[in-house]
This record gives C-alpha cells, sequence and structure tokens, in this order.
C-alpha cells in the first residue's frame, strides 16, 4: 500500500489543511458511541457458535510480555505457549503473534521458526515515545532486522495534542518506510494512540484518520501501560472509522484493542463489535487482535470446559 493515498494527497501538505480535514470530520456523539457499545455488549453467544467464538479468539492473541524483568527464558516459554496453547488438545488453535520488546525479537524468531505464529515487537520508544526521531527509527529498524513480522509503535501523544497534527502523520510515515526490508518486503505496522491519554473521542477518531492516512496496517487502542486501555466504546469509534476509511478507498486497516481485556466474556463482546460494525470481513486474525497477556488463560479454560462439562480451575493452565 503506498505511504500516502492519492486521494489524501492535498490535505496532508500541511499542518492547516490536515487540521481543516480533521476537524471537519464528523463530531463523535459520546452518549450515542457508548450506549451502542454497551447494548451490542448485552448479546449472548452460546453453544456451538461460542466455541466458535472461543477458537476465533485465541487466534486473534498477539501473546504479549512486556516487562522489564523479561528474560530470553520466560519469551522462549511464551512461544512455545503461543505456538501450542493447550499441550492436551491439538485441537486448539495457536495464537497470532507473540509481542516482545525489539531486544527480544530475534529470540521469539528462532523460537517460533516454522509454527506461523508471528512476531510483534513494539518499538518508538514503546510505551512513552520520548526520543528523539532517529532513536525511534533506529528502534524499528532493529526490530525488523531481528526478525519482527509486525511493528508496534507509538504515537508521540504530547504531538498531537498540541495540534501537530502533520508531525504525527510524518512519524508514522516514517516508521512504515523503517519497516521495509532490503528486499522489499515489510513488516506490518500497527500504530498505538493511547487512548486513555487523547482525552476524546473526537481526537480518537481524528486520531484514527492520521494513522490509517499515514499508512497503519493497524490501528491500536493502548499499551495496556495507563489507567484506561481498551474499552468497547474506543474500539467501536475505531471499527467505525477503518469501515468508513475502506468505504472511501477500497483500503482495509486492523483494528487491535489492547490493555484491560482478561476474560472470555469480554472477548466474546468485542468479537460482536467487529461482527456488527465491519462484519465478517475483519472476523480474522488478519484484521483483528487482541493485545493480551492474562486473556489466552481463560479462554482455554473456557474452552476446556465446554469441551469436558467440567471446570478445569488455573491450575490446568500454564502461568505466565
Amino acid at each position: 500500500m503506498p505511504t500516502t493515498l492519492p486521494a489524501f494527497a492535498d490535505v496532508t501538505t500541511s499542518d492547516s489543511a490536515l487540521r481543516r480535514f480533521l476537524h471537519g470530520l464528523p463530531g463523535v456523539d459520546a452518549v450515542g458511541l457508548e450506549a451502542r457499545a454497551a447494548a451490542l455488549g448485552t448479546r449472548s453467544i452460546k453453544t456451538t457458535a461460542k466455541a466458535f467464538a472461543i477458537d476465533l479468539a485465541i487466534s486473534m492473541i498477539d501473546l504479549t510480555t512486556l516487562e522489564g524483568a523479561d528474560t530470553p527464558g520466560k519469551v522462549r516459554a511464551l512461544c512455545a505457549k503461543g505456538a501450542n496453547p493447550d499441550p492436551t488438545d491439538r485441537t486448539t488453535p495457536r495464537t497470532a503473534a507473540i509481542c516482545v520488546y525489539p531486544d527480544m525479537a530475534g529470540i521469539a524468531h528462532e523460537s517460533l521458526a516454522g509454527t506461523g505464529v508471528k512476531v510483534a515487537s513494539v518499538a518508538t520508544a514503546f510505551p512513552a515515545g520520548r526520543a528523539a526521531l532517529p532513536v525511534k527509527l533506529a528502534d524499528t529498524r532493529d526490530a525488523v532486522a531481528a526478525g519482527a513480522d509486525e511493528i508496534d509503535m507509538v504515537i508521540d501523544r504530547g504531538a498531537f495534542l498540541a495540534g501537530r497534527y502533520l508531525d504525527t502523520f510524518e512519524l508514522i510515515k516514517a516508521v512504515k518506510e523503517a519497516c521495509v526490508r532490503p528486499d522489499g518486503t515489510a513488516a506490518r505496522l500497527k500504530v498505538i494512540f493511547e487512548t486513555g491519554e487523547l482525552s476524546t473521542y473526537d481526537n480518537i477518531r481524528r486520531a484514527s484518520w492520521i494513522g490509517m492516512m499515514a499508512g497503519a496496517d493497524f490501528i491500536k487502542t493502548s499499551t495496556g501501560k495507563v489507567g484506561v486501555n481498551a474499552t468497547p466504546a474506543n474500539t467501536l469509534l475505531m471499527l467505525e472509522a477503518v469501515r468508513d476509511f475502506r468505504a472511501q478507498t477500497g483500503v482495509q486497516i486492523g483494528v487491535k484493542p489492547a490493555g484491560g481485556i482478561r476474560t472470555t466474556k469480554d472477548a466474546l463482546k468485542f468479537l460482536v463489535l467487529v461482527n456488527e460494525t465491519v462484519g465478517e470481513d475483519w472476523l480474522t486474525n488478519e484484521w483483528f487482535r487482541f493485545g493480551a497477556s492474562s486473556l489466552l488463560n481463560d479462554l482455554l479454560m473456557q474452552r476446556q470446559k465446554l469441551s469436558t462439562g467440567r471446570y478445569s480451575g488455573p491450575d490446568y493452565v500454564t502461568v505466565d
């Protein structure tokens, strides 16, 4: 996909042009958005459909460890779990990816070879994004060179909130270019907005459009490192944005809610949002992901309960 789509070439030539476009987007009805998200969250999924949804959710997880205490052994263990989540049941789907810091991307790449599970790496001075542009680009290139299939970058929230929209656009565009390998292939780019710091739904909509216009392959809610992370309402808003973007451009963009999604019940609510807002085209790990660490265990326990009729409990899954 071109870094800047021709349809948006004029609106990304200056800060003023981009501001006019972004502030010309329809305002978000906060009450209506939250009411629709809450209403969709009451939908129930049962029996065969629930079993399908649990397997789908497992296949959409970016199984994540982003701690200062991460070790090579912990990353290898997490990779083994992502590739084979339930050793007692080989029909259990693999997770979509393992998400790690850039210095662990090579270990994850080696551990996941031949499994089909992707290596995702955070970059651009995650989670705060407080670094100079050359540092952010070097961070990205190092992760890609180490074997990352996907890059999860953070925007400069300070620049965005100060109204420097073009700086935000240019950062994403530059990181997108840094994702390209010497052979011409590229890591997919997920752009994290940290929605909990953007203050308003209108800002989340504007950030979504900046990300999509700049070349994001996914737009992502959060780092999981702040108080407010993925919510049904902010995810619904981002789903509406990718729906409208595809209607206007023909380009499909993925969505990744991250942080705070811990239970099967939570995950199924998000899958209902996807189905009812953008439809089946996004109901695949190619276009929808969960950024999570503890969610997988609850999904596995619920899957075992459906299969055996008994609730296994946490002692029957690995502790990460």
